[in-house]
């Protein structure tokens, strides 16, 4: 199964503000972890929300609205993509985690990811798929 360790935003990330060398150097080891197990697919920071836009849909009509966005609490700082044999093993994962805010704090929401088996077999056009995963090969 595949999950999504989400880092939350904080008032420092949404300013730009860099982590310190000390919680780089622990992100990394812990990164080097994940890879060693075998379960880091990928992982990535996210620049502010001020550097990021937002597309609504209502009425099926797109609206952009550019950042910064203000609930900085629901917003993703980072991710990393793991594979792990279950939701147990993933949160144990998070909690490997160094703080991801520095000085103690963070917030790491753990999600599974929707599989094409999750899907009911008469939703699947399986030509559709076969020719994203062609695309997205060639990219």
């Amino acid at each position: 199964m595949r999950f999504m360790l989400i880092v939350k935003a904080n008032e420092q990330s949404e300013a730009g503000v860099m982590p310190s060398r000390e919680l780089i150097a622990e992100m990394m080891k812990f990164n080097e972890k994940l890879a060693n197990a075998g379960v880091l697919l990928s992982l990535d920071g996210l620049h502010p929300s001020s550097k990021g836009a937002r597309v609504s849909f209502k009425n099926g009509k797109p609206t952009v609205t550019d950042g910064p966005f203000s609930e900085t609490k629901e917003l993703i700082g980072g991710y990393w993509f793991i594979e792990a044999a279950s939701r147990e093993e993933a949160i144990g994962w998070a909690m490997l985690s160094p703080a991801p805010n520095g000085n103690g704090e963070g917030i790491i929401e753990v999600r599974q990811l929707v599989e094409m088996s999750d899907f009911p077999a008469d939703t699947i056009d399986q030509d559709a798929i076969d020719r994203v995963l062609a695309a997205k090969q060639g990219a």
